[in-house]
């Protein structure tokens, strides 16, 4: 079973690496279906499994693209951070008065799948279709709008709240909201301020879970023995995929996931 465990963490690594699509909208779905995790085990495992691979990502975009605003990254914690906490103490109480919450996992990861689908088309499309305005400054060099800030913290809070009870949505949903929020961002900015708030939050909320007891830290090991790799190679790939063969492909398949699990 451990070499299936490797082996699943290669190919959602690789997917991983030619998409950009987050490992959480992959393996949580893996691990549940495939190998018959409780939800719950699963989406605190993944979102630990999260946060160390998103870590390597995050070096190269500050260290050789100079492409993380972590002023942006500052106000979006702001808001997913405490929500993060929030959230693992509200499972916490469901817990400690018996109440399953199998069924609120089950049913927000399946949202959590439906939007995620959605919005990868969305910001295909945007990324593809729109002509952005490339920024060398930060993003928040003094371009700052009236609701801008605000609306980066509430964005933050609803992030907070769906990754830490799905472990979906830190990826796609979060560069979709600053695509959004930041027009005339570029795109490689976008992703890698998104990136490098999701560390802190898939953190926090991976730890959160693990005072709970829902991290396997054996499915955690065996899944990065294979995803690191997978990812390596999965990233050289991508420039040689078509993008847009891959994605709507990928999309359709997390809202046949999304609506089973809603469904069940």
């Amino acid at each position: 079973m451990e070499l299936g465990y490797i082996i699943s963490g290669f190919a959602v690594g690789m997917l991983v690496g030619i998409t950009g699509v987050g490992g959480g909208s992959l393996m949580t779905p893996l691990l549940v279906f495939l190998f018959g995790f409780k939800a719950a085990v699963a989406v605190g495992t993944d979102l630990l499994y999260a946060a160390i691979t998103k870590t390597g990502g995050v070096f190269v975009h500050h260290n050789s693209h100079k492409s993380v605003d972590w002023r942006v990254v500052g106000w979006m914690s702001l808001g997913s951070l405490p929500s993060a906490v929030a959230t693992i103490f509200l499972i916490k109480h469901l817990i400690n008065i018996d109440k399953d919450i199998t069924g609120l996992i089950t049913f927000t990861l399946g949202i959590a799948l439906i939007l995620t689908s959605v919005a990868l088309l969305i910001r295909s499309y945007l990324t593809r279709k729109k002509i952005r305005e490339i920024e060398d400054s930060v993003i928040s060099s003094g371009r700052f709008k009236t609701m801008q800030i605000p609306a980066t913290i509430l964005t933050g809070i609803m992030l907070g709240t769906l990754v830490t009870i799905s472990s979906v949505g830190a990826g796609v949903l979060g560069t979709l909201a600053l695509l959004f929020l930041y027009p005339k961002t570029s795109t490689l900015k976008v992703i890698g301020t998104d990136l490098a708030h999701a560390i802190p939050l898939t953190a926090v909320a991976g730890f959160g879970h693990w005072t709970l007891g829902h991290v396997d830290f054996t499915l955690l090991g065996t899944l990065l023995i294979g995803s690191l790799p997978g990812i390596w190679i999965g990233s050289h790939l991508s420039v040689k995929i078509p993008e847009k063969v891959l994605r709507p492909i990928l999309a359709t398949l997390l809202l046949i996931i999304g609506l089973k699990f809603v469904l069940a």
